[in-house]
């Protein structure tokens, strides 16, 4: 299957839109959102068109297509008003004889590892910067970067995992920027 992965949504309705016009050009079968879906939080700027209140029902109208992790940026008001578990502070997802850690990474990141086996991965949002990082024994951190408020100079991005192959992606044009086979 298929799986488009994107993360720091900030409650933008312009980025909103691109996710899910993204998610439908890519044809994925799974959105896994790792967290700050509705509010930019204290250190971040207003992204292009905040609106949560338009954001929460495009993500609700996916429910049945989503995996989320709760970020910094989310609380249980949240979940109120979406018809989907957001709370979760993280997911596990098979990749082959690796395993998938995804979290948001205000918790578990590069200094604070969770427990990984060798070859697993780490995968979070949180820094706003897309990265493709080994470390450890074989093991390897992806971050798809930010939707809406990217950070040191990357652009809008995703990324998507299909056949045992991550690629990072431009949100408007779904150009690839990097790819990374597992």
């Amino acid at each position: 299957m298929k799986w488009m992965i994107a993360s720091d949504l900030h409650g933008s309705a312009y980025y909103g839109k691109r996710m899910v016009e993204a998610f439908e050009r890519e044809g994925a079968g799974r959105l896994l959102l790792l967290g700050d879906l509705l509010y930019h939080g204290p250190r971040n700027d207003l992204p292009r068109d905040y609106a949560p209140k338009e954001v929460i029902p495009m993500l609700n109208s996916l429910k049945n297509r989503l995996c989320c992790i709760r970020g910094n940026c989310d609380a249980e008001v949240d979940q109120m008003v979406l018809d989907f578990p957001v709370l979760a502070d993280y997911c596990i997802l098979p990749a082959g004889e690796r395993l998938i850690y995804a979290t948001h990474g205000h918790i578990y990141n590069l200094k604070n590892l969770p427990p990984l086996a060798e070859g697993d991965i780490l995968l979070h949002g949180h820094t706003h910067v897309p990265a493709w990082t080994e470390f450890g024994q074989g093991n390897v951190y992806l971050n798809p970067g930010s939707l809406s408020i990217p950070k040191e100079n990357s652009p809008h991005s995703y990324m998507t995992l299909e056949d045992g192959v991550f690629y990072w992606k431009d949100v408007d044009t779904g150009e690839i920027y990097h790819t990374r086979v597992l």
